[in-house]
């Protein structure tokens, strides 16, 4: 299964490959004409991996628990390949995203809302983009010094994010023509080193494969935990959470029907964000044909503040690409020696380090 599964990483193929030439026509076209987005072509037949999959001997598990859960492994692998499959083709793509990735719910539409009502915070220097790339990498180099673990860093035009990890190469991609702020440099640290890329090093030292390759439905708890560590290190501010919220108000437009025009159109003239912040957040949400995962950064977000308030231990949750709903299974296959302990760990969780009360209270009452 472990070699199956090495070329789904779904965020290789939904990213655009002509993110910079579309933004340039969209925005000469006065916001009028949606973006005709050209995307890799998949290296791999589906169609033979989907049955290879299938063919996997799963009822040669004893324990009912751990057969139940590679049971899910195929379903949600499954799904994964049939979002790479149909990447560019509108209905078939986000129709396979909802059933892997889901779609904001009224309560978290509500949630959103609720962050947005709230009066933005005094501008600070921290807060102005003066990095470039370069300057970027070099402060990246100088986080990781905290760990021994080895990564690459690669710029890249091609992703629709300021920065993303890629699991399979253990690969931090910045986005070459951007321009970082002193907060997001640290934002980006705690939440792509400090989180994303401590789970794929420990992943790594597990027995099972599959701590790697990511359990069922993980994004929700991996990117509650990244934006959970912004929170610990205290870089996560209110602009920030409504950068989330935007998101889940992107997401939602598809549902609704929206195309990119009009989802430009919400976040633009309705809630006037700036141009470059509206075209980007449409870009996460419409790039394949309705990328429905940005929803989950703000509900995973909740979930590991509810867990962590609980006086629970985060460290469970670092030990791979797994989710905070299969925990027990982590602690039963820890007593059996299926699961070892961490080799790394996201040092922002040590003390909390969130000195703004806003956001305490923002997180203390979201639905």
């Amino acid at each position: 299964m472990n070699k199956l599964v090495q070329k789904i990483e779904v965020l290789n193929f939904v990213n655009p490959i002509n993110i910079e030439q579309e933004k340039r026509n969209f925005f000469s076209s006065k916001y009028n004409i949606n973006p005709n987005f050209r995307y890799r072509k998949i290296d791999f037949n589906a169609h033979k991996l989907q049955q290879q999959l299938f063919l996997q001997d799963i009822d040669s598990i004893k324990d009912d628990e751990t057969r139940s859960f590679y049971r899910d492994v195929i379903y949600d692998y499954s799904g994964l390949i049939q979002c790479v499959e149909t990447v560019g083709q509108r209905e078939k793509f986000y129709y396979n995203s909802l059933k892997s990735f889901g779609t904001p719910t009224d309560k978290d539409v509500e949630n959103a809302r609720f962050i947005l009502h709230f009066e933005d915070e005094a501008f600070k220097q921290e807060m102005i983009p003066v990095f470039d790339a370069n300057e970027a990498v070099a402060y990246f180099e100088d986080f990781r010094k905290k760990y021994d673990f080895q990564f690459t860093i690669k710029l890249s035009n091609k992703i629709s994010a300021a920065a993303m990890v890629i699991n399979n190469k253990q690969m931090l991609v910045l986005k070459k023509n951007h321009k970082f702020s002193a907060n997001q440099l640290k934002v980006l640290a705690n939440h792509e080193i400090g989180l994303h890329l401590v789970t794929t090093f420990n992943s790594l030292n597990q027995p099972l494969k599959i701590f790697h390759n990511g359990f069922p439905k993980n994004v929700e708890t991996q990117e509650g935990l990244a934006v959970f560590s912004e929170y610990m290190s205290g870089c996560l501010t209110l602009y920030r959470l409504k950068e989330l919220s935007y998101r889940v108000l992107a997401t939602d437009s598809l549902r609704k029907g929206f195309n990119f025009c009009d989802t430009f159109d919400l976040l633009h003239n309705q809630y006037k964000l700036n141009r470059e912040e509206a075209y980007n957040i449409s870009l996460r949400a419409h790039r394949g044909g309705g990328f429905t995962k940005d929803h989950l950064y703000l509900t995973g977000l909740k979930k590991v503040y509810n867990h962590y308030q609980k006086g629970n231990s985060l460290d469970n949750l670092l030990s791979g690409k797994v989710t905070l709903e299969h925990e027990p299974l982590l602690k039963k296959w820890k007593t059996e020696g299926l699961a070892q302990p961490n080799s790394y760990k996201n040092f922002a969780f040590d003390s909390n380090e969130n000195t703004n009360e806003t956001l305490n209270f923002i997180l203390e009452n979201l639905k």
